[in-house]
């Protein structure tokens, strides 16, 4: 996507009056030690997480800046500064906007890639590289532009720091840039999350914005060298906030991880929480018996378990390979020939003989989806369901930390479903569990 920058676009005063940006969840902050910027050009680290950047830097955090290209090519019809001359220019305009955010000896990392060709061959390399420094951290974070951001090199950027992060398991937020001129409240992704700023970091903010004088002022009077980022770009950087997109991790590297470190995670063997919780859900089963069931993250198997033994089939269903591992023994000690275990992240990995399900159960494991995965799973368990089925959802109502939904997220987006009608409803202080079946099709 390109922008014509003297097209004023969303004016701030309506994005200040979206009722989305001031109810997004702060994002968390404490204790972040070591964390990695990933500009796409010199600037968007600061229009876009400069207020951020700066709180970290104060609080005492190790703070990295990752710049992939110069935006040399950002007046390509400049009679001033060929591209290569340009290059230099925000170089320096670069290293004095990160000193002003980070402190005096700050050096940002450059990676010297052509502007307006960057691809995921070329960023895979230094992109895990800086990353790995990132991850010996106590507890790291890595920020990136946002994947879709309609600009090409933001969006390479953070579609690759997104996938490589996510493997890891660290932590990721992408900082939308151009979203703000081209966007509208009603397109605003979800998933949103906010950093306030308090003076100290605004200023720090604007300052080392005034560095960047290639992009916040014309090269000169003469055409092409037309000022880039005018007052109406500014004006929605000037903001109170930052605003940032959570990435969703890896599913599988990150259970895997969690079920090496310990045999049973979720202590659902052993927790009256966890058992009660799940005598609760079988409790609650409309029907005593199900022939067809698909059970969507498993985990070790112990609701798997339960539900097998009133059921014909499960087919069961996890991310993690480690996970899945525990639960066929579980399964094999029971004496359960019932089940099926498949290994899938989900919704990508969905199959296509999943459907004509009597029971979906998906339990504890719709938050570790995107909103928009989430839109897909559930529209594919909806989809897999017969006429009479049931689709049973439950889930923690606490906040969910590093991803992208909470359980109220969720079951929000089910009770929508025009074709689900609620048949079951149990809400308590930790959790809540709904049981939905579909709108027989001759109802209005």
């Amino acid at each position: 996507m390109s922008f014509d920058h003297r097209d004023p676009g969303t004016p701030e005063a309506e994005w200040a009056r979206c009722g989305a940006l001031h109810r997004a969840p702060e994002l968390d902050l404490a204790g972040v030690d070591r964390a990695v910027v990933f500009a796409a050009h010199p600037d968007d680290e600061t229009l876009g997480a400069g207020g951020t950047v700066h709180r970290l830097a104060r609080a005492g955090a190790d703070v990295r800046v990752v710049v992939a290209t110069l935006g040399e090519n950002s007046h390509p019809d400049s009679t001033t500064y060929a591209p290569h001359e340009l290059a230099e220019v925000r170089r320096e305009e670069m290293v004095a906007a990160l000193r002003t955010l980070v402190g005096p000896d700050a050096v940002p990392h450059f990676l010297d890639l052509s502007d307006g060709s960057l691809t995921e061959e070329q960023l895979r390399a230094p992109v895990a590289e800086h990353i790995a420094w990132a991850e010996k951290g106590r507890k790291p974070l890595v920020l990136s532009t946002w994947e879709q951001d309609g600009h090409t090199d933001h969006d390479t950027l953070g579609r690759t720091v997104a996938l490589a992060a996510g493997a890891r398991g660290v932590r990721c937020v992408q900082f939308p840039v151009w979203l703000w001129h081209w966007g509208t409240p009603t397109r605003l992704p979800r998933g949103l999350v906010r950093v306030p700023l308090d003076d100290v970091d605004r200023a720090a903010k604007r300052a080392a914005l005034d560095h960047h004088v290639t992009q916040v002022r014309p090269l000169s009077d003469r055409p092409g060298d037309e000022v880039l980022l005018g007052e109406h770009v500014l004006a929605h950087f000037e903001r109170p906030a930052e605003f940032f997109v959570v990435a969703t991790p890896d599913q599988s590297a990150v259970f895997d991880r969690v079920h090496t470190a310990a045999a049973d995670p979720w202590a659902v063997d052993t927790s009256w929480y966890e058992r009660r919780k799940r005598d609760v859900l079988l409790g609650c089963l409309p029907r005593p018996r199900y022939e067809r069931v698909l059970d969507l993250g498993c985990s070790t198997g112990a609701l798997t378990a339960a539900l097998a033994r009133r059921a014909g089939a499960v087919t069961a269903v996890d991310a993690s390979d480690v996970a899945l591992r525990a639960a066929r023994a579980r399964l094999a000690e029971e004496d359960l020939a019932n089940v099926e275990l498949v290994h899938a992240v989900l919704p990508a990995d969905w199959r296509e003989d999943w459907a004509g399900r009597d029971l979906v159960v998906v339990s504890e494991m719709g938050y570790f989806c995107s909103p928009t995965q989430w839109h897909e799973l559930l529209g594919r368990c909806v989809a897999a369901l017969r006429p009479d089925g049931h689709l049973v959802l439950c889930h923690w109502r606490h906040p969910i930390a590093d991803w992208p939904l909470d359980g109220a997220d969720v079951h929000r987006e089910a009770r929508r479903r025009p074709e689900l009608r609620r048949v079951v409803s149990h809400r308590e202080r930790d959790f809540e569990l709904e049981i939905f079946g579909l709108v027989p099709r001759d109802e209005p």
